[in-house]
């Protein structure tokens, strides 16, 4: 498969629910590869935390909101939909998503969830592996 098509094919596994995701995705990013990880790749997005460190210590302020506007909004409505589902159903196999909601606010959260979805992706377009849902791997 051409780089291009593997990159949609991948990205179409991950965002089953949000073709549109996954074709702003194939039409907005570049090469995947160019990005040395997944944080690089979220950063881009604007969905990583700017890091301040005093003394060694690192510490995460809130989110830049530079980069791809137009991925980033859709990586965070896909992270919602999953939050409203989550809410509405009970709890996902890995309960972190529930004992973040119990702590955090929800966009907060939803912003996590888009973080985590944005690397998941970055690992597997660079590795060309298919998706692998963690519930079906228990």
């Amino acid at each position: 498969m051409p780089p291009k098509k593997l990159k949609r094919h991948v990205a179409l596994k991950l965002c089953r629910a949000w073709p549109i995701t996954a074709l702003a995705i194939e039409s907005f990013a570049p090469d995947l590869n160019c990005f040395r990880r997944g944080r690089d790749f979220a950063a881009w997005l604007g969905l990583v935390p700017k890091q301040t460190s005093t003394g060694g210590r690192p510490r995460l302020g809130k989110t830049s909101k530079m980069g791809q506007r137009e991925i980033r909004r859709l990586l965070i409505s896909g992270a919602m939909a999953v939050l409203q589902a989550v809410e509405r159903f009970g709890k996902p196999h890995n309960g972190w998503i529930i004992s973040l909601l119990e702590r955090k606010p929800r966009m907060l959260v939803a912003v996590a969830l888009a973080n985590k979805m944005a690397r998941g992706l970055w690992a597997m377009v660079t590795k060309q592996e298919d998706y692998q849902n963690p519930a079906m791997m228990a």
